[in-house]
């Protein structure tokens, strides 16, 4: 049986894939036989006729993991907006199906599955005939608890608690809560504490802001996360799948 946990984050473009990529690292350096796993992908970059999923690529590059990308992203997709608008533009919905298929076959490859959500937990795959599709349904229906990524600065208070209370509401446990872009100063350990005051949620993570994270990314990525995540936290953090 396989263990995993999905990760989501109070915003877009909060760092779960840099966090994501972290754990992943500190997983698979320590022998863990893990895999990476997002659903769905917009904004994909374009190298010649084919589209590279941004974040599968450096999810599988900062982890030595070596997975077809259509496995671990099914569905990949150019616009950068939500998915199910990428999917309405491209003309290529999204079926839960699939998604399910390519998740059991990594659940019988792997020990381990780290899903990366796509935007917030609200964020819509799907908007059809079928009705409306969200993350948080998706995580129902792969039966995982989660871990919320939140930003360390300013306004971050406000979206963690709302994003918690949300997420409780739904009954999906939460695991934890890791903190990315941070810094060691009053205001980020002072949001930090407000935040476990406020949710009863333990901060299990807290990721260094990289500066220049472009270069050499790869490198700053591993040994950040190495600092920030112990294995014994991120193996509590893993379910039964």
């Amino acid at each position: 049986m396989s263990k995993g946990v999905f990760i989501v984050g109070t915003d877009t473009d909060v760092g779960k894939t840099i966090v994501t990529a972290g754990i992943m690292h500190v997983l698979r350096s320590n022998g863990y036989n893990a895999t990476y796993f997002k659903a769905a992908l917009s904004g994909a970059i374009e190298e010649g006729n084919e589209l590279i999923p941004g974040d599968t690529k450096i999810a599988c590059d900062v982890s030595n993991l070596e997975e077809v990308y259509e496995n671990i992203t099914p569905y990949v997709y150019k616009n950068a907006v939500s998915p199910h608008l990428a999917a309405k533009i491209e003309n290529k919905p999204i079926q839960i199906d699939l998604i399910r298929q390519k998740y059991n076959y990594l659940k019988d490859k792997y020990d381990y599955v780290i899903a990366e959500g796509s935007g917030g937990i609200v964020c819509p795959l799907i908007d059809d005939e079928r009705g409306i599709y969200t993350l948080e349904n998706l995580i129902k229906d792969l039966n995982m608890s989660v871990v919320i990524v939140a930003r360390a600065g300013v306004g971050t208070i406000n979206h963690t608690v709302i994003t918690v209370e949300y997420i409780k509401s739904l009954g999906i446990k939460i695991k934890g809560i890791i903190i990315n872009n941070y810094i060691d100063n009053l205001l980020c350990n002072d949001n930090i504490q407000m935040i476990e005051k406020l949710t009863k949620v333990p901060v299990i993570g807290k990721l260094k802001h990289i500066v220049n994270l472009n270069e050499n990314m790869i490198r700053a990525i591993r040994i950040n996360a190495e600092k920030a995540f112990s294995i014994k936290t991120l193996e509590g953090c893993m379910d039964q799948l």
